[in-house]
């Protein structure tokens, strides 16, 4: 059955690789103005989820609506629709400067400067040397400057410091609260993603198996995603999802490192 208002969702979806399903049966939606996160384990299928509603995997059964109408377009032409996809890693062009990088975007570099004025001062700067936290927010730049209609975040904190992760949760919070983008995201980090998150849904084994929303405790879902996992809800596996973070640097921003994550050109979400 489909969510009212839902402006992306997945009804019974089974997708994967060749012909061997990786998710069975998925169904979850977004609305204008929330941020949904999907949880699970390595390998539960969250990035073949993301994927698959994208349209960058086909549907082996089941379907995607795109506001409200059943679609097997793809990323490319949904995306001029105002669907966007940010896939996992660095998806930066980092022989480009951060502002030719924002200029191959969709949308206005000054909107994106707007919602990351850090990133003003690093214009001339290759977004090779920048640091994880400053490439993420220059991904993220450039997708909302874009004015997406939905927006797909696949593993935005991954390798980055507290500090950095707070800043781009807080934007993916003001995109949606302020702009009704209708976010999903995909994070392990489950206690922050829950401080942005409207409601969550939970994979295990390719198939959602629990779902709630910011009303319910992070307690609820911590017995949910652990039940899931190897070695159920007493085993080890899986507790770093919910362990405090501990700040071993106090930025991520400012340290002109130098990144091993060479930009895949074809998933940049412009």
């Amino acid at each position: 059955m489909s969510r009212a208002g839902a402006v992306l969702e997945a009804e019974d979806i089974t997708a994967g690789y060749g012909d061997l399903p990786a998710v069975r049966a998925v169904s979850l939606a977004i609305s204008p103005g929330e941020v949904v996160a999907l949880f699970g384990a390595n390998g539960a299928g969250k990035s073949t989820t993301m994927l698959a509603l994208a349209g960058v995997l086909p549907c082996m059964q089941g379907r995607r609506l795109w506001q409200g109408s059943p679609t097997t377009s793809s990323l490319s032409r949904l995306a001029r629709e105002g669907l966007l996809l940010v896939p996992e890693g660095r998806s930066v062009i980092a022989g480009l400067s951060v502002w030719d990088n924002l200029r191959i975007g969709r949308g206005n570099p000054d909107k994106a400067l707007g919602i990351f004025p850090e990133l003003q001062t690093l214009l001339a700067r290759s977004a090779g040397l920048l640091s994880g936290g400053e490439q993420q927010m220059l991904v993220l730049a450039r997708a909302l400057a874009g004015n997406p209609k939905a927006l797909l975040v696949d593993e935005l904190s991954l390798g980055l410091a507290p500090l950095a992760v707070e800043r781009l949760f807080a934007a993916l919070r003001s995109a949606a609260v302020d702009d009704g983008v209708a976010v999903l995201l995909v994070e392990q980090q489950a206690r922050r993603a829950l401080a942005v998150a409207d409601r969550w849904y939970l994979l295990s084994g390719g198939e959602i198996i629990d779902s709630g929303d910011k009303t319910a405790a992070a307690d609820a879902l911590e017995v949910a995603y652990l039940a899931s996992m190897t070695g159920g809800p007493n085993g080890h596996t899986g507790t770093a999802a919910f362990a405090p973070s501990h700040d071993t640097s106090t930025s991520d921003t400012g340290l002109a490192e130098q990144s091993n994550h060479n930009a895949d050109s074809s998933a940049v979400a412009t």
